[in-house]
């Protein structure tokens, strides 16, 4: 089967080619495992963290990819749950260990033994994969292929920025970063909490504009000031600089959450700015979202099916995908990219 590997690691720039075009066998899926034939893949800033090595190392040679949409061609022995021809998603957690506190309590994000797709496992920039059958999702027929991708892991992980920010309906929202999660956020929180503004601070003219195109109260810049203090705001950059200007617009007692594995630019420059008393006093929090769990993705994918949330995207053919990456570090992003495999 055709597909991409990450093979080393190393910087994404101008017009580098940082994943590499494999011949490989198709995957034998292990006992506990589904055999998923690729349509598309959604293309995600962690797939640039994995190749730039800011995340857990990934185990190289490795296949990335962790918003999946295709039909099963094998299952395990003794899974009724799914059948042959089914189309389902795969998300980043590919599977966790069940037993420790964390899984026990509905968090097999925080799992020890947490295993995530297209890094610790091979995922789905590939025509092939094989997928843990506990992890994998029922894609509402409302969406296409291509819609239900930046579902699994954009829209899931936005999904869950939103449930750990504790809004309430009426107060103001702010979004730092309007890309893949950001636009699925604005939508979802329009429709959870209509009662409450949402303001977006974005880098480019483009970002803003589509943000007041699909119902932002207002859209600046990250260094902006917005015109009302901010119950809460959902960070979706990969840099530190909008974590310092986030603080700046947090009203008393509100909570920045912060949606990324990693941050690109945390240096001891940006640090220096973070001033107690000018960011973090009068109750504000932080706090950080770290990978996702299945019900997650469960509940998102049926919210998303009710409200009939499609988010915006662009497709690239599978020979595009260094394009894709490159074109997503350069900041070139209206939605989610998608990768057509097969």
């Amino acid at each position: 089967m055709k597909a991409w590997q990450i093979q080393q690691l190393h910087p994404v720039n101008g017009d580098s080619e940082a994943l590499v075009a494999v011949d490989v066998p198709i995957p034998m899926p292990a006992p506990d495992e589904v055999l998923i034939r690729v349509s598309v893949c959604a293309v995600c800033h962690t797939e640039l963290d994995e190749i730039e090595g800011r995340t857990a190392p990934p185990l190289l040679p490795v296949i990335p990819g962790h918003q999946v949409v295709g039909r099963i061609e094998s299952l395990p022995v003794g899974e009724s749950r799914f059948s042959i021809g089914e189309r389902v998603g795969v998300a980043w957690i590919y599977s966790a260990c069940g037993d420790c506190e964390f899984c026990l309590a509905g968090l097999p994000n925080l799992c020890d033994d947490f295993v995530a797709t297209g890094r610790d496992r091979d995922g789905g920039y590939a025509e092939y994969m094989n997928a843990h059958h506990d992890y994998i999702y029922r894609i509402p027929d409302i969406f296409s292929d291509e819609e239900a991708a930046p579902l699994l892991c954009a829209g899931a992980i936005g999904y869950r920025s939103l449930k750990l920010a504790q809004l309430k309906n009426g107060q103001n929202l702010g979004l730092t970063g309007f890309g893949a999660s950001g636009h699925q956020v604005l939508k979802m929180s329009s429709y959870l909490y209509p009662d409450s503004p949402i303001y977006v601070f974005a880098r480019s003219e483009r970002e803003r504009a589509f943000a007041l195109e699909i119902g932002a109260r207002w859209a600046g810049d990250v260094s902006d000031h917005a015109p009302a203090a901010l119950h809460a705001i959902i960070d979706t950059t990969p840099v530190w600089k909008p974590v310092i200007e986030a603080l700046n617009n947090l009203e008393k007692g509100g909570r920045l959450v912060i949606n990324a594995i990693r941050k690109e630019d945390v240096d001891k420059e940006e640090w220096m700015k973070l001033s107690y008393t000018e960011h973090l006093w009068m109750e504000k929090e932080i706090k950080s979202v770290a990978n996702i769990t299945d019900v997650d993705v469960f509940e998102f994918l049926e919210l998303a099916a009710k409200i009939k949330l499609t988010p915006e995207y662009q497709v690239y053919q599978m020979d595009e995908a260094n394009q894709a990456l490159r074109e997503l570090k350069q900041g070139k992003i209206r939605g989610a990219k998608v990768l057509r495999v097969q």
